[in-house]
């Protein structure tokens, strides 16, 4: 008895089989993990660049005040170079998960960070700077310098 050969496969046939490989493909470590990892980083809202700030120039000090809210006094940071003050906020989470049975162990971490850099018309004595924080809202008084007058000469 002679053996006909195998009918060959019709397109439709071939894509289902490619597709199933492609679904298993995306389904093996570390493909999934990287997948999830690129999922998850578009899940979250972007990170804002800025946070509202104010200055307030007053006759003999200016007022700094910044929104933060849900911020906590440790995440920022102030740093005064010349005539500049530089406020800082840095957000770190870490996630870990384990799972024994599998032996999977998965650590991510999120950093955020965000900064606000103030020019003052005026160097700043970084030893007369005060910094308060309550409710979410940073307030640093700078006091002014007192320059000296000039007169002319006739």
């Amino acid at each position: 008895m002679e053996k006909k050969p195998d009918k060959p496969k019709q397109g439709g046939e071939h894509f289902g089989e490619w597709m199933k490989y492609v679904h298993h493909f995306f389904q093996e470590q570390p493909v999934r993990g990287v997948l999830q990892s690129i999922d998850d980083f578009f899940k979250q809202p972007f990170p804002y660049t800025s946070f509202p700030v104010d200055v307030r120039e007053l006759e003999n000090q200016h007022i700094v005040t910044a929104e933060l809210p849900g911020v906590k006094k440790e995440q920022i940071s102030i740093d005064i170079l010349g005539n500049s003050l530089t406020i800082s906020v840095k957000h770190q989470d870490i996630y870990t998960e384990e799972d024994e049975a599998n032996k999977v162990f998965r650590r991510r971490e999120h950093l955020q960070r965000s900064s606000r850099t103030i020019a003052l018309p005026s160097p700043i004595d970084v030893k007369t700077v005060k910094a308060t924080y309550r409710d979410g809202l940073l307030k640093i008084k700078i006091p002014k310098l007192q320059g000296k007058k000039i007169d002319f000469i006739d």
